[in-house]
């Protein structure tokens, strides 16, 4: 059972009235996620915060407090900027006020708009710079901690107290628990069996390092390098075959796998987290490859790369079908929206821990239609990010699921196990399932959908809208 905590409605004044309110104007409900994110970030590092959700109240009163509070109080007003906040009568009315203070207080940068979406600009503020939220939360607070120390607003390090009617708030719409157990659907997939060595090989006689660097690297199948030679899957007449143009090669090692990610290799001077490294590399390189020969649209993001379904594995608004066993679902993997074409996607890390798996990342990649079909993708990366945060947002767990799900079923086929190639006759298996967890509690939340229901959401059936203004 949640128990509200009473505070009083009017805020504390400061002794001598002195101002020490940072106030966010915001609008309720769309901004409330924001705010309940951003107060006790700002109060844990001495700042003192009012927003609208903390008085836990609504009517006459309740509108009064936040007007004087604004009035009487406020240091900085850091206005919530999209276009459906800013068109909100209370809102306004708060902007209307704060440009009142600017000249009374004589403080032109009384009013700190935060960016959380591309907005219209609107008179009296279009001109302020805005603190950008968009490119992420995270990054924008810095920012925004860096212009409150510049402009030299008071904060108390030493009585730091963090308002409980954040948490109160974000309580307020949480699902009730029950003891019941839940199955769920996870996003790794388990390795069903591995080869039982890896084995290191060095070469017989003088090489160029250049030379097996680049070998390595172009190799068909995975090669990793160590100490004087390198790691490989292949068995020594596929090595020597495969690399006949650089010389001939003997396997000086040949070593348990799991014994080798547990303990390394002395002999080598590889460490149990290189070698674990090396295996995870090994792995990833496995299932590029076999993404790129099944024809899926790869694409380089800053720290992984992933793999797209592209119009060899489905046409623009093609449902794909998932499911076994009689209980066949369907879900999108490229559609429009926005005016734009989005395509499913994901990144794969292997990890060995608490047991050997894949863990699939989803991604959502964005192209400007072409002939009906997808150009090549956008590559301002803030415009990628932008689309996603518009786009995906109405996207709900079920779609994800839906859509990661259609993803396994065009890797894996009619088949149990995807088959990722080590070498000619060595392969990483893995199952095409996801691994199912159990929670110990389950929510009120239904956990049914219809058919259609998947598809809901308009933004993904096909229905452009204007893009928004950058």
């Amino acid at each position: 059972m949640l128990v509200k905590a009473v505070v009083p409605l009017r805020p504390s004044t400061s002794p001598g009235g002195a101002r020490d309110v940072i106030f966010i104007s915001k609008a309720t409900p769309g901004d409330d996620e924001f705010a309940v994110w951003l107060g006790p970030r700002l109060e844990e590092v001495g700042y003192t915060v009012f927003a609208d959700l903390l008085t836990l109240e609504a009517g006459e009163r309740w509108r009064r407090v936040i007007t004087e509070t604004l009035q009487d109080r406020a240091v900085k007003m850091l206005l919530c900027c999209r276009d459906s906040t800013l068109a909100k009568e209370g809102v306004q009315e708060e902007i209307g006020i704060a440009l009142d203070l600017v000249k009374t207080l004589q403080d032109p940068k009384f009013l700190i708009p935060l960016r959380l979406e591309p907005y219209r600009k609107l008179f009296g503020i279009g001109e302020l710079q805005y603190i950008d939220f968009v490119r992420g939360w995270a990054e924008g607070l810095v920012k925004l901690l860096t212009t409150l120390k510049r402009q030299r607003v008071a904060r108390n390090e030493t009585a730091v107290r963090i308002n409980p009617n954040w948490e109160n708030y974000r309580l307020r719409g949480a699902k009730t628990l029950r003891n019941e157990p839940e199955r769920l659907t996870s996003n790794w997939l388990r390795v069903a069996s591995a080869p039982d060595v890896i084995r290191y090989f060095e070469p017989t006689g003088p090489i160029n390092r250049i030379a097996l660097a680049d070998a390595c690297q172009d190799a068909r199948y995975p090669a990793g390098l160590a100490h004087l030679g390198f790691l490989s899957f292949r068995t020594a007449d596929e090595v020597n075959a495969a690399f006949a143009s650089i010389g001939r090669f003997e396997a000086r090692q040949e070593v348990d796998l799991m014994t080798f990610i547990a303990d390394g290799l002395p002999a080598c001077r590889l460490r149990s987290q290189d070698a674990s490294n090396a295996v995870v590399s090994m792995f990833r390189q496995a299932w590029n490859g076999y993404c790129r020969e099944r024809g899926f649209n790869e694409y380089t993001y800053s720290k992984a790369t992933a793999f797209h379904a592209s119009s060899v594995q489905a046409r623009i608004g093609e449902r794909i079908p998932w499911g076994r066993q009689g209980d066949r679902r369907s879900s999108m993997l490229r559609n429009l929206a926005k005016g734009q074409v989005w395509q499913f996607g994901v990144s794969c890390s292997p990890a060995f821990w608490p047991f050997p798996h894949f863990k699939l990342k989803s991604r959502v990649l964005f192209s400007p239609p072409v002939a009906d079909e997808a150009g090549e993708p956008f590559d301002d990366h803030r415009k990628q990010h932008r689309l996603r945060r518009t786009v995906c947002k109405g996207w709900r767990n079920k779609q994800w699921h839906g859509r990661l799900m259609a993803f396994i079923e065009l890797l894996s086929g009619d088949m149990s196990t995807i088959a990722l190639p080590l070498g000619e006759s060595a392969f990483v298996r893995l199952d095409a399932v996801p691994i199912l967890f159990s929670s110990p509690v389950s929510t009120d939340l239904p956990n049914r959908m219809g058919y259609e229901d998947e598809e809901e959401d308009s933004s993904t059936l096909g229905r452009p809208e204007p893009e928004e203004e950058p």
